[in-house]
C-alpha cells in the first residue's frame, strides 16, 4: 500500500478515464469531474479522518485505489470514492483487499455509516459492495458523470446507527 507519490493523481484519473471511456462511453465531463474532485480531496486531506489507499506493481504502475471522505457537518456518512483497479488487477482480489482496508477504517473510527454512488450495469462491483453490507437505497435517472447512465446510491450503516 502506498500513500501519495508524485504523479498519483494523474494515474488515478487515467485509470478512471480510460476504463469509463472505453467501456461506458464517458468523456471529457467525467474525466474533468474526477480530476477536479480528486485534486480537492488530496489537497484538503484530513489525516486520521479521511482514508486513502493505493497499490503499485513492482514497476510503479498503479494497480488500484480507494478513497474515503470522513463524515462532515453536512454529510453524516463517510463517502467512498475513486475505487478502481487496473485491467490487469481485476479478478486478483485487490479490490476486496482495498475495500477491506476502507471498511476497517470506517469501523475503527466509529463512523455511523458510509455511502457510495455508482450506476446500473456494474454487476461485479455491486456484488462486492453487497458482500460488505452495502444496500441499494436509491436509484434515479440523475447522471452526475455525463455518461447516460442510471445512478444508484448504496449505503452501509453501523449496527444501531442511523444516518
Amino acid at each position: 500500500m502506498i500513500g501519495y507519490r508524485p504523479g498519483l493523481i494523474a494515474d488515478i484519473v487515467g485509470l478512471h478515464a480510460v476504463y469509463y471511456a472505453r467501456d461506458w462511453g464517458f468523456g471529457l465531463p467525467f474525466e474533468a469531474k474526477v480530476a477536479s474532485e480528486l485534486s480537492a480531496f488530496m489537497r484538503d486531506f484530513r489525516p486520521g479522518l479521511d482514508f486513502f489507499a493505493a497499490e503499485d506493481d513492482d514497476n510503479g504502475a498503479l494497480l488500484g485505489t480507494i478513497s474515503l471522505e470522513a463524515p462532515t457537518s453536512t454529510e453524516l456518512l463517510a463517502h467512498l470514492r475513486w475505487f478502481i483497479t487496473s485491467d490487469g488487477a481485476r479478478g486478483t482480489g485487490l479490490g476486496r483487499r482495498l475495500m477491506d482496508k476502507a471498511m476497517a477504517h470506517v469501523d475503527a473510527k466509529g463512523f455511523p455509516g458510509v455511502y457510495l454512488t455508482t450506476f446500473v450495469g456494474l454487476g461485479p462491483a455491486r456484488h462486492l459492495y453487497e458482500s460488505f453490507g452495502f444496500n441499494l437505497v436509491a436509484e434515479e435517472e440523475h447522471d452526475q458523470w455525463s455518461g447516460g447512465v442510471r445512478e444508484q446510491r448504496f449505503e452501509r450503516h453501523r449496527t444501531g446507527a442511523k444516518a
